[in-house]
């Protein structure tokens, strides 16, 4: 298993290559033919018409006011690419390249599963940009970004989806195809990007994992690219720039700090993060920051949108201790209330209150994984997901109390995971009906996870009767789309009525906005 000290001489042999004059054009070839949206470059001796390197597609993320992070992973490459391959990139303010601002190159290194991440700087605030690669011969398809509003300033709008959870067995992945059709600003996916399941034997399903369960590096990595070959995918990930967070299926199922689920020892399960985190980084436009070391990986961090949004990212699997009573859903018991039972860690837990409380923001955003207000559920006995933030009240009181006492401006959680649509107001006390709100949580549903969906059914009956906090719930498949400017935040719930049949269509089945200094959320 690769160390830390691989990975950094790793990317001191990509620094030292970035660091070249660039290469004249006429190296690569000039012979150009269009393929798939994109451009392949023929030379000579290193292309090959059945061999295109950027089977994986192009993404970029983590923008800032000056740049943001580039991002390929190469395939079937020819030869021993061992020794690294090197990856020319372009960013220009048009998408026929006309005025190219910045270029460079970085190597594609074994030891990184030839992925590329190049940290672009120099760019203007608040614009768009296209950018595209050049290796072995052939162009890649071009993608779009957005670098971030500039420090200080109050944009009139930006806007952004949100989208979680997309087995690649239970549907087909049409909604990222009408994402990337409405070119948001930015791309927040909250976890569940791969299912480390192996093939499944259900008769529903559209398609089929083609590898058993992922435990070792390559393993991980076909996981990833069998998912990353789907155009929609891909689509997505060149219509705009992405911030990601994982969630539990990029390592196994329900896993909790060195806990996992399937009795296997500690560091046999670490030994397994481990390649999982190494196969994550690989395959995101991630930042140096992130790069991993062993089984971690700083993967809670802070973005800035000017003053109009400060965007909170969480981790809320590296740092958890194990599930309390049980884990799964199980009635309220003590050991929720443990000592020392925490959901973020100490250090995250303090980072993220530290944040909001210096945040000169208009919007706090916090992008996180589980679900955050209570959920009771249930007929003669109720229960608690205790994977989520029910199972942790300690660390959910904690930053409850200090979003009513501090008041952040205007904090507003958006979730992932349970492959539903929830709106739930944030309360002090959630035993309490008259309890304060102090905050809004935007849950959305899933690209493909759970199949077919429906509108409404009994859980949602079930669940807003138990919790009168829960003012919306809807369990189609699809994404939600936001639009923020000074005065509100407006979501979308975009659903649409099948995924186990391509080209479904979408539609806005709800609307709720949040008015800048008022807790909790309004149907529109």
């Amino acid at each position: 298993m690769s160390t830390r000290r691989d990975f950094l001489a790793a990317w001191s042999r990509s620094a030292a290559l970035c660091a070249l004059a660039p290469l004249p054009f006429a190296q690569f070839g000039a012979a150009a033919r269009a393929n798939g949206g994109g451009i392949r470059v023929a030379v000579g001796h290193s292309a090959s018409a059945d061999r295109f390197p950027f089977e994986l597609g192009v993404a970029s993320g983590e923008p800032a006011a000056d740049g943001v992070v580039l991002w390929t992973r190469l395939l079937d490459l020819p030869g021993d690419p061992g020794a690294g391959v090197p990856v020319r990139w372009e960013v220009a303010t048009d998408d026929g390249f006309g005025r190219v601002v910045r270029r460079g190159e970085a190597a594609a290194l074994a030891e990184l599963g030839h992925s590329v991440h190049a940290e672009v700087d120099g760019l203007e605030p608040g614009r768009d940009y296209w950018y595209r690669f050049h290796a072995a011969g052939a162009t890649s398809p071009v993608g779009r970004t957005r670098t971030a509003p500039a420090p200080g300033t109050l944009p009139d709008r930006f806007d952004f989806v949100f989208v979680s959870c997309q087995h690649y067995e239970r549907g087909w992945y049409t909604g990222f195809r009408h994402m990337a059709a409405e070119s948001p600003a930015l791309v927040i996916h909250l976890g569940d990007y791969i299912y480390e399941s192996g093939p499944g034997e259900r008769d529903d399903l559209v398609r089929r994992h083609d590898t058993e369960e992922p435990r070792t590096l390559d393993g991980y990595r076909a996981r990833y690219a069998l998912y990353k070959r789907d155009p929609d995918l891909q689509a997505a990930h060149a219509a705009a720039p992405w911030v990601f967070t994982p969630d539990d299926h990029e390592v196994d199922n329900d896993w909790a700090g060195d806990h996992n689920t399937e009795e296997m020892t500690r560091e046999a399960f670490l030994a397994r993060r481990t390649a999982a985190f190494q196969a994550l980084y690989e395959n995101f436009p991630l930042r140096r920051t992130s790069l991993p070391s062993g089984p971690d990986a700083q993967l809670y961090r802070r973005l800035d949108f000017g003053s109009l949004m400060r965007l909170h990212v969480l981790d809320t699997r590296q740092y958890r201790t194990l599930q309390p009573c049980g884990g799964r859903r199980q009635p309220p018991c003590a050991e929720q209330h443990a000592e020392g039972a925490t959901i973020l860690g100490a250090s995250q837990a303090d980072w993220l209150l530290d944040g909001l409380d210096s945040s000169p923001a208009r919007y706090n955003v916090l992008a996180n994984q589980v679900f955050m207000a209570r959920l009771l559920e249930g007929e003669d006995e109720l229960t608690l997901a205790m994977d989520k933030w029910d199972g942790y009240p300690a660390d959910r009181d904690r930053l409850m109390t200090f979003l009513h006492e501090r008041r952040p401006s205007n904090p507003v959680v958006l979730t992932g995971d349970l492959h539903t649509n929830w709106v739930n107001d944030l309360k002090l006390d959630f035993e309490r009906a008259d309890s304060p709100i102090v905050g809004t949580e935007f849950a959305g549903t899933s690209i493909s996870s759970s199949g077919d969906g429906v509108d409404t059914g009994p859980q949602g009956e079930n669940a807003r009767g138990h919790n009168p906090h829960i003012k919306f719930f809807n369990a189609q498949r699809g994404y939600v789309r936001c639009r923020l400017s000074p005065a509100r935040l407006r979501t979308d719930f975009r659903v649409m009525p099948y995924v186990t049949r391509p080209d479904a269509p979408i539609t806005t089945r709800a609307s709720y906005v949040v008015e800048n200094g008022t807790p909790g959320a309004q149907e529109t």
